[in-house]
């Protein structure tokens, strides 16, 4: 049966950052970008629509979040996830990015410790060495192509006077979904060494069938612990990323006002008119696309898994339990691991993400996005094929 995913959209000359800068990010053009975390999927009808009826008003002054935004945001937060938040703990920002630096900014000083788990999202290292704060890391361990967090390296570090934790859930980029269990050790070693938790769920609403997200907020109000932010956004959940819109949720009323100060002090409280707008319409209306786009991302993760299990074997895959990111383990490859990017880009014809970039535990690992009509992935996948044939040959 087709999909309306299935439909193949041309994205070059759109000022794609994807598709248009592949010459600027891997030295050639003419490749299959697989990288950069947006779909290549058009976003719902609804939210084009939406966009489409505020342009036609005309007129595009300054602009701030509506009550509506904050209530329709928290509806979707208890719906999906089943956290009940007050809308007045909403605070809008331009992205999540944004969200993280603001956040070092309010609640650390030059030089204080933040501590991060690797491999990790490879921007929130800017966040803390371009604010001049001291980065931390805790190693996340790979249990046979299973990720879990070190308990015993995650309390010796925080124990030496980190101030401030950024944790991603769910993860990327190896797409774990932490369990209850986690996120309760997580909150009590910063509750017992007075660390604020800043916690990235910006794929909260990318799960696959069998895991569920749970919000920090949930265990730490069980926990009394409220020295924590969760930051979210619909830019990967309906593919606005460009629309730059994203969410804090902070229950605690001084850290939000350091927050807010923060963002005002660095003019960063001003957002884009199209972007709340999108955010509003996806929020109220969109859930029935996103089950759909549900559906279809878990297809084409089986169908990636099988064709690597079948076909490229020398290449594993760390299964994700969220995202539309592919953590390829590629140590068993005849190619150093320094290289697998070249390789991947001059033989294969495709542009990753090089997981070194995520941190040294990245060495020897790429990142694929999978979010793509399924033709595409097959095209991919079979270029990657043919490459590593050769290699053999």
């Amino acid at each position: 049966m087709s999909s309306i995913f299935d439909e193949v959209v041309n994205r070059r000359n759109t000022d794609s950052l994807k598709w248009d800068s592949c010459r600027q990010r891997f030295g050639k053009a003419d490749i299959l970008p697989m990288w950069v975390a947006d779909m290549d999927f058009k976003s719902p009808s609804i939210i084009t629509e939406a966009i489409i009826r505020r342009a036609q008003h005309g007129i595009f002054g300054y602009t701030e979040a509506s009550e509506r935004l904050s209530a329709v945001l928290a509806g979707w937060v208890k719906k999906r996830h089943n956290w009940q938040i007050d809308e007045r703990w909403i605070s809008y920002s331009p992205g999540v990015v944004t969200s993280v630096n603001t956040a070092i900014l309010a609640y650390t000083n030059p030089g204080d410790k933040v501590l991060m788990q690797t491999p990790i999202y490879y921007p929130f290292y800017s966040s803390i060495l371009d604010n001049e704060r001291e980065l931390v890391t805790n190693s996340l361990r790979d249990n046979n192509r299973h990720y879990e967090i070190d308990f015993e390296d995650l309390e010796k570090k925080l124990s030496d006077n980190v101030k401030m934790m950024i944790f991603c859930s769910p993860h990327n980029p190896i797409g774990r979904v932490w369990k209850i269990d986690e996120l309760k050790e997580v909150l009590r070693l910063c509750k017992k060494y007075n660390v604020i938790l800043v916690s990235d769920e910006i794929h909260s609403d990318l799960v696959f069938k069998g895991h569920k997200h749970i919000p920090i907020g949930l265990p730490a109000a069980e926990s009394d612990f409220e020295n924590f932010i969760v930051l979210v956004s619909p830019t990967k959940t309906f593919n606005i990323a460009g629309l730059s819109v994203s969410a804090s949720i902070i229950p605690d009323a001084g850290l939000r006002r350091k927050f807010r100060a923060t963002l005002s002090k660095n003019g960063a409280n001003m957002l884009n008119i199209f972007g709340l707008v999108a955010a509003e319409a996806a929020y109220s209306s969109c859930e029935k696309w996103l089950d759909e786009l549900l559906l279809y991302l878990e297809e084409n993760l089986n169908t990636l898994e099988e064709y690597f299990k079948n076909n490229i074997p020398q290449i594993k895959v760390i299964r994700p339990e969220a995202t539309y990111l592919a953590w390829l383990d590629c140590n068993g490859l005849p190619v150093p691991a320094e290289e697998l990017k070249s390789f991947f880009v001059n033989k294969a014809g495709v542009g990753l993400n090089d997981g070194v970039t995520f941190g040294k535990e990245g060495l020897g690992f790429q990142r694929l996005n999978f979010a793509c009509p399924r033709t595409v992935l097959l095209e991919g996948l079979s270029r990657i094929k043919k490459a590593v044939d050769e290699l053999s040959n």
